[in-house]
């Protein structure tokens, strides 16, 4: 893991970047994925980033062992174990991965050498290269005695599992020609696939709400930027909080159009915020929390709707608070409500805060919050009946 990516390059392949998190990280989710208990690194010596490496698959609850040649890595494997060896550099999507060494039968992950040769995948017979992954028996690894020191460890035990007797598996064409499934050898092939990896998993769906877009375009066109600069997610989120701080201090100063613009603004950043959290957990196999940071500042984005109306709206000589209270409360009820009870199209666009902060700037400048929020919670109600139900499971 400490060999250079290439001339001129500071970084060794294992560590070059995609989507904030280098190689390596990615492959330690990889080996999360796989059920791996334990990571032992190929590595020529320390250095600050395999520390930092090692510092995550412990937190993971993973032993981590570094090997610097193929005799140490004999010794650390028993013929009881199973290995699974990933190739440097290889960036694989993990339920690929695993789907493909589906149960505990010894493979090795080939495919057509046209073109993975190019792709800096090895050859390993005349119609075959390697795909960079395998599961292979521990007792394989003794064999590593009876080569040189210096002999690309990967490269061997992949030869070794081949001579004996462990069946191959091709790799769907599917797989490998998406972005999911990559040998990457330098900081411009890291590069295109970040950009490449991006787009497909967060390419915008037909029909999308105008908030959501807008939240998939900043995070296609920004997202790599604020992925490598570290805590993508938190910086959003920073300037979630920001956005709504500002339209509750435009709103107490009467200014509640610009108000429900920047609460607008507050949750087209949620859910760029989301999606970014989303890339970091994939980098790093971290599964999704029970309750996501992303959804928390949803409901602090409606309680701000909440106040906003409420400081928008004046409240009559002789109305109960708890009257006045009410209406903005249950039009952020049943914001909630319709999307999780009404699918299709419509629920979404119910669903985008940005399409409710756009409408209630408008009516905030003809002086109509009130009339509108109550319309609102009208339409609701219908599209409620009137919507196909949500398709659960």
């Amino acid at each position: 893991m400490t060999e250079p990516a290439g001339a001129g390059q500071p970084f060794s392949r294992a560590f070059l970047r995609v989507a904030g998190a280098s190689i390596a990280q990615h492959q330690l989710g990889l080996a999360l994925a796989l059920d791996c208990q334990r990571i032992v690194c190929m590595a020529r010596g320390t250095s600050p980033e395999l520390i930092a490496l090692q510092h995550d698959a412990e937190n993971a609850g993973l032993q981590f062992t570094i090997a610097t040649g193929p005799s140490q890595l004999a010794g650390l494997v028993t013929a009881g174990d199973e290995l699974v060896v990933i190739s440097e550099g290889l960036f694989a999507d993990p339920a690929d991965a695993v789907a493909l060494l589906d149960g505990r039968a010894p493979v090795v992950l080939v495919q057509p050498v046209e073109g993975a040769l190019a792709a800096g995948f090895e050859r390993i017979d005349i119609n075959r290269a390697g795909a960079g992954l395998m599961r292979a028996p521990g007792h394989l690894v003794e064999r590593l005695h009876e080569l040189p020191a210096d002999c690309d460890v990967p490269s061997a035990l992949t030869r070794i599992a081949l001579q004996s007797g462990v069946a191959m598996r091709e790799v769907p064409v599917n797989i490998r020609s998406g972005s999911g499934w990559r040998m990457i050898r330098s900081e411009a092939e890291a590069y295109a696939l970040e950009n490449e990896w991006l787009r497909s998993r967060f390419a915008e769906p037909g029909g999308s709400p105008p908030g959501r877009a807008v939240a998939r375009f900043a995070v296609l066109s920004f997202g790599s930027s604020l992925l490598h600069a570290g805590n993508a997610s938190n910086i959003v989120s920073a300037a979630v909080l920001a956005a709504l701080a500002i339209a509750l201090g435009l709103g107490w100063f009467e200014l509640a159009a610009a108000g429900f613009a920047f609460v607008a603004i507050a949750w087209v950043l949620t859910e760029a915020s989301r999606l970014l959290r989303a890339a970091e957990r994939h980098a790093l196999g971290q599964p999704a929390p029970a309750i996501p940071r992303a959804d928390a500042l949803v409901w602090l984005v409606d309680a701000v709707f909440t106040a906003m109306v409420l400081l928008d709206t004046s409240r009559f000589v002789g109305e109960p608070v708890l009257a006045w209270l009410c209406t903005p409360v249950i039009l952020m009820l049943l914001l909630v409500l319709v999307p999780r009870v009404s699918g299709g199209t419509a629920a979404a666009w119910i669903a985008d805060r940005a399409v409710l902060g756009a409408v209630l700037a408008a009516a905030s400048g003809f002086g109509q919050v009130l009339l509108v929020v109550r319309l609102l919670s009208v339409g609701l109600l219908a599209a409620a009946l009137l919507l196909p139900p949500r398709r659960h499971g």
